[in-house]
């Protein structure tokens, strides 16, 4: 299936800040900073499936929109999986883990208050964005659970990879999963009862999902089995491919900007109507 992939080398304005989150090359994040004062956050995780070939700067013009539509956003890095890379289990969740954990406070140096945030992603990122605004319903003994953070007020999936144990048996870009979680769920039943955000389950946060019904990347009944569970609310985006929700000239990006200001109950004035975690 034929999908438009401009975006993915479309040039963007550069970010305003780079912070980094720890050590090393792959532990930091790039700063969208809205012009309005009382912005919501959203921490924005880039695709890729997981592997070391994508990073963050394939969603600049869609972190660039999103400022310009009243957030501020930060697209944090992590370690991938591939050739002489690090990432895989358990650094890859590491990485999103301790991003998660250390951002809020590390904007609040550069003096934004991260009082409202959204965790969104696209097709991998929107696993990883799922996962980390659920990690209260990590298993008990998790390094990566804890208690429900109340600053979160939802998550924004596009395209997500929200089933690992299907994608698996799909084998969605030629074994994906397998190389981040290092094999199959009848293998290590535990590791995807951690990393699988439909073994995770849960409404809370509350997670709205945009994906498109000719996506030939992450099937759409993934999504559709998510939202059937009442693990969260699917919108299906007739016509559009993998990368659509992901580009600002699209046709339905204005269906994506409807759905975060609803996730954070956004005014364009950026006055805050109240904390719905």
């Amino acid at each position: 299936m034929d999908e438009n992939r401009a975006v993915l080398s479309r040039s963007a304005p550069p970010p305003d800040l780079t912070i980094p989150y720890g050590e090393g090359p792959d532990r930091l994040a790039d700063c969208w900073l809205a012009s309005g004062p009382g912005a919501p956050v959203m921490i924005l995780w880039h695709g890729g499936f997981w592997r070391s070939a994508f990073d963050r700067m394939h969603i600049r013009p869609m972190a660039s929109a999103f400022r310009d539509a009243g957030f501020t956003v930060v697209t944090p890095e992590y370690r991938r999986t591939g050739d002489a890379a690090e990432g895989g289990w358990p650094a890859t969740f590491d990485d999103v883990a301790q991003a998660s954990d250390l951002l809020p406070g590390l904007l609040a140096v550069q003096g934004i208050a991260a009082d409202r945030i959204v965790h969104a992603g696209h097709s991998a990122g929107g696993h990883l964005a799922v996962w980390t605004a659920r990690r209260h319903r990590l298993p008990v003994g998790s390094p990566w659970r804890r208690e429900r953070d109340r600053r979160i007020v939802g998550a924004l999936a596009l395209a997500p990879v929200l089933d690992l144990a299907e994608a698996f048996r799909l084998d969605l870009d030629g074994g994906a999963v397998a190389a981040l979680l290092g094999g199959g769920p009848e293998t290590i039943p535990d590791r995807y009862a951690t990393a699988d955000p439909t073994r995770i389950g849960g409404s809370d946060p509350p997670v709205t999902i945009l994906h498109g019904d000719a996506d030939g990347r992450v099937p759409v009944d993934i999504s559709r089995r998510f939202a059937a569970a009442g693990f969260g609310v699917l919108e299906v985006l007739p016509g559009a491919d993998h990368f659509a929700v992901i580009d600002p000239e699209s046709a339905v990006w204005p269906n994506v900007v409807r759905a975060v200001r609803a996730l954070v109950a956004f005014d364009p004035c950026h006055e805050p109507k109240g904390d719905r975690g």
